[in-house]
C-alpha cells in the first residue's frame, strides 16, 4: 500500500482524507480468509480531483458509477480503491447473459442435499468487500434489478429460498461503464439513482508520463516524449471523431513496450499494439500515419529504453 499512498500524497490529496481511510480500514479489518482478494494494483492512479470525488462517496457509504471514453483509467481507480481502502474486491464482468443467478448465488447439490452455491455479490456482502460491476451497461436490466435493495439505503440482499441478509457496514460497489460499446444499453433511471457517477477525465500528460514512468523507468528522454506524444495524437483524433477509440488503447501500448524490452522493433511493436487494433483499413491508414510522425522506422530498442 505504501508506493500506492506515496503516489496518492505526491499528488495533493487531501491528508485529512487519507487519515480517514486509514481509520476506516483499521476499523473494518479484512479476515484472514479474505487476505488473498487484497491485491495491490499494477499501477497508481493519477488524478487527484476524481481520486478524492470517489474516495469521499465510499467513505459515506455511497456507491460509486465511473463513467467515461475508453483508456480513462476506470478500472485502475477501483482498484487503487480497494487496496487503499483495504477491502477484499469481487470483480463481476457483466454480459448480455448475466442473470441474477450469477450474482447472488444458484443451488448446488452438496453432501447430499441442496445448497446455495453464493456469487460475488454474496460473498462481497456478507465479507464487506468492494464489488466491482465492470461494464454494467452490458446486463439486461432485469438482472440487476434484483440489487436495487442492495444498493440503497436498505443495503440487504434477500435471497429467493434462502434468507436475507444485512450487508456489512464495509461493503461498497463501484460500477464502470463506457460509452458505444457492442452489445450495451441504456441504464435503467432506478439503478444509476442508486450511484454516485464521476465522469472520468482523459488521461493528461502529466498522468500519462507518470504511468510510464512507474512502468519503465528506463526510457530514454526523447522514446519517452514520443510514446506519449503518440498517445495523446491519438487521444485528440478519438475526440474529435477523427478516428475510433479502438487504437486507443494504453493496455496495447503498455503490451507493446514490453515487447520492445523483448528485443522487437519499436514499430512492429506498435503495429500490434496499436495499429492492428483497428480492423478498418481507412482507419488504420491513418493510425499508421500517426505512428510514422512519432515513431522512425530506424528506431531500435536502445532508442526507447537504456541499455
Amino acid at each position: 500500500m505504501d508506493k500506492i499512498v506515496q503516489s496518492l500524497r505526491a499528488q495533493g490529496v487531501d491528508s485529512s482524507l487519507l487519515d480517514a481511510i486509514a481509520e476506516f480500514r483499521s476499523r473494518y479489518p479484512a479476515g484472514e480468509n479474505q487476505r488473498e482478494r487484497i491485491t495491490p494494483p499494477m499501477l497508481p492512479y493519477y488524478g487527484r480531483e476524481t481520486f478524492e470525488m470517489a474516495a469521499c462517496a465510499l467513505l459515506q457509504g455511497e456507491n460509486i458509477l465511473l463513467t467515461g471514453t475508453k483508456a480513462t483509467g476506470k478500472n485502475v481507480l477501483a482498484e487503487n480503491l480497494a487496496w487503499v481502502f483495504g477491502r477484499p474486491s469481487y470483480n463481476i464482468s457483466f454480459h448480455v447473459n448475466m442473470d441474477s443467478s450469477a450474482l447472488i448465488g444458484t443451488d448446488t447439490f452438496r453432501n447430499n442435499e441442496v445448497q446455495l452455491r453464493t456469487g460475488p455479490v454474496y460473498d462481497c456482502a456478507v465479507c464487506g468487500g468492494f464489488g466491482i460491476f465492470d461494464e454494467i451497461n452490458m446486463a439486461k436490466n432485469d438482472a440487476v434489478s434484483v440489487l436495487h435493495a442492495t444498493l440503497d439505503y436498505r443495503r440487504i440482499l434477500d435471497v429467493p429460498g434462502y434468507e436475507k441478509i444485512k450487508l456489512h457496514d464495509a461493503a461498497r460497489f463501484i460500477g464502470t461503464m463506457n460509452y458505444g460499446y457492442a452489445g450495451t444499453r441504456e441504464l435503467n433511471e432506478a439503478l444509476v439513482s442508486r450511484f454516485l457517477v464521476i465522469e472520468m477525465p482523459s488521461v493528461t500528460e502529466e498522468a500519462l508520463h507518470a504511468i510510464l514512468t512507474g512502468l519503465f523507468p528506463d526510457f530514454t528522454g526523447e522514446g519517452l516524449r514520443q510514446i506519449c506524444g503518440l498517445f495523446l495524437d491519438l487521444q485528440n483524433k478519438a475526440d474529435n471523431n477523427e478516428i475510433s477509440t479502438k487504437p486507443l488503447d494504453l493496455r496495447g501500448l503498455i503490451g507493446a513496450l514490453k515487447t520492445v524490452r523483448a528485443g522487437l522493433s519499436p514499430r512492429l511493436a506498435v503495429r500490434m499494439g496499436i495499429v492492428n487494433k483497428s480492423f478498418d483499413l481507412f482507419e488504420r491508414e491513418l493510425v499508421e500515419d500517426i505512428v510514422m510522425t512519432r515513431i522512425p522506422e530506424s528506431w531500435t530498442p536502445g532508442d526507447l529504453f537504456l541499455s
